[in-house]
């Protein structure tokens, strides 16, 4: 594990960042691992960098800090918008912004590299792979130290992560995007900002099989509006159109998808037609959850976490499973526990950096006691 030798974690803050396409997620922890603050804001990363300096500016202002007064842990999912060319470059990118804004020389900062653990920024280059996309990974190897055996559902905005924890361990060998999504690991399909296009070629209106609109005229946010289940922190993305987050205009854009206007029905039928799509999203990942479950032992809690959760609780109680969210399976003390829920990865990165650092302490002292004994 990499140590930030020039900082005394026992009287220094820790902030986890998960630096994403759409949104930056951070967790302000104390050295014992008190969550201090927990913070979503929106950053579209894919118009440029100057968005992200501004994000985690406004993030430092919010918490009080100064950059070189605190440690610095990051993941990011960021690499991917299309900015960059290829994951490397975003990588590069996108830790080179950070070292200049939150380090003093690289000394108060580390990337998650996923099995590599935690690595300096003069490693980036050569574990960047390992980097990217890896908020996953650590959500579930701190969970891991909290539970034995579980299978950690992670519904964000965009996308669906579904991760079993076997004796301890993160139970896949499965690292990169490319290999979770052939293996059900990773479901593109999230409450924000998934077209509704995405949930199939045809859809159940008022009874009669309806083809849908291949056009981005709607999200899964609209959807969620409808039902009443997305919160007003979680929905931070545009909409499709441009225009405003109201029932009414939830429901214009959701008509479009199977050809009519709002007028054409009264919202109730809109209402309707926003289960089935709810529906037909959980559907999608109760087949890939499935697949997880069988390889796991029986009866195993499902943990959910992410801006979509409460269809995790769903699909638990669906599936006759014991359903847990995460902030209760890690008994944190935070009054808002669904700001942790949002926020997971940003704060399981600053929590598993704590633990770690405080395993290796423990490691040396036990080895100094053998020494003298």
């Amino acid at each position: 594990m990499y140590e930030l030798n020039n900082f005394k974690t026992s009287n220094v803050q820790v902030i986890g960042w998960d630096i994403g396409g759409a949104n930056v997620k951070a967790a302000s922890l104390s050295a014992n691992g008190e969550l201090l603050q927990v913070l979503q804001l929106p950053c579209p990363l894919w118009r440029g960098l100057e968005h992200l300096q501004k994000t985690i500016e406004r993030v430092l202002t919010i918490f009080q800090v100064m950059p070189n007064d605190v440690l610095n842990v990051i993941t990011m999912t960021g690499e991917l918008v299309d900015l960059f060319p290829n994951r490397h470059t975003g990588v590069l990118e996108i830790a080179n912004t950070l070292n200049h804004l939150l380090s003093c020389d690289s000394a108060n900062i580390a990337f998650y590299a996923a099995n590599y653990g935690f690595v300096d920024f003069k490693q980036v280059s050569v574990l960047s792979m390992h980097i990217a996309s890896a908020n996953w990974h650590a959500s579930a190897s701190a969970l891991a130290q909290h539970t034995q055996d579980a299978l950690l559902i992670d519904i964000g905005s965009t996308t669906t992560d579904i991760i079993p924890i076997h004796s301890g361990k993160v139970h896949t060998t499965s690292i990169y995007d490319a290999e979770r999504m052939q293996k059900d690991l990773l479901v593109y399909t999230g409450v924000v900002r998934t077209p509704v296009m995405a949930l199939g070629n045809k859809i159940l209106f008022n009874g009669v099989e309806t083809n849908v609109a291949a056009e981005y005229f709607a999200t899964m946010a609209d959807v969620y509006r409808l039902t009443g289940e997305l919160s007003q922190g979680a929905d931070l993305a545009d909409t499709a159109d441009g225009q405003g987050k109201s029932m009414l205009e939830s429901a214009r854009r959701l008509a479009r998808m199977v050809g009519h206007d709002v007028e054409d029905r009264p919202l109730k039928d809109w209402l309707d037609l926003a289960i089935v799509c709810r529906t037909m999203q959980i559907a999608q990942i109760k087949s890939a959850t499935l697949k997880h479950l069988k390889q796991l032992k029986p009866n195993v809690p499902m943990i959910g976490a992410g801006t979509g959760a409460f269809l995790v609780k769903n699909l638990a109680e669906e599936l006759g499973c014991t359903y847990f969210p995460v902030s209760q399976v890690l008994k944190n003390l935070f009054d808002d526990y669904q700001a942790i829920e949002v926020c997971f990865p940003a704060y399981a990165v600053a929590h598993l950096y704590l633990s770690l650092n405080q395993l290796q302490s423990l490691n040396k002292l036990e080895t100094k006691k053998k020494i003298h004994a």
